[in-house]
C-alpha cells in the first residue's frame, strides 16, 4: 500500500514550485516518481504530424516523491505524513497532523 495514490491532493515541498497544490495524475512506484496536474510544467516541441499540430506543447513532468506531501484533508493547505491504521477491520490511510482517514 502506497503513502501517495492517484487522486490525491498533494503539496509541493522543494523545488521551484514550492508551496503549491494540486492533484496526482500518475504514481511511478518504480522510479519514486509522480505526475502532479499544473505542477513542475515543462514545454515541449511538437513537430506537425497529420493528425496533431505543431507548436509549443506544455505539459507537466515527473517529480520526485520525497519532494512532495500529501495535504491535510482538514484545510487542504499544510503538508502531513502518512501513517497505516487498522479501523472497522480494513487497513487506511491516515494524516499523521489531523488523524482524518485519507480517501481511498
Amino acid at each position: 500500500m502506497n503513502k501517495i495514490r492517484k487522486g490525491d491532493k498533494v503539496v509541493v515541498l522543494a523545488g521551484k514550485d514550492k508551496g503549491r497544490t494540486g492533484e496526482v495524475l500518475q504514481v511511478m512506484p518504480k522510479d519514486d516518481k509522480a505526475v502532479v496536474r499544473g505542477v513542475n510544467m515543462i514545454v515541449r516541441h511538437q513537430k506537425q504530424t497529420q493528425n496533431q499540430e505543431g507548436g509549443l506543447i506544455r505539459k507537466e513532468a515527473p517529480i520526485h516523491l520525497s519532494n512532495i506531501a500529501v495535504a491535510d484533508p482538514k484545510d487542504g493547505k499544510t503538508p502531513t505524513r502518512v501513517g497505516f491504521e487498522v479501523r472497522d477491520g480494513k487497513k487506511v490511510r491516515v494524516a499523521k497532523r489531523s488523524g482524518e482517514v485519507l480517501n481511498g
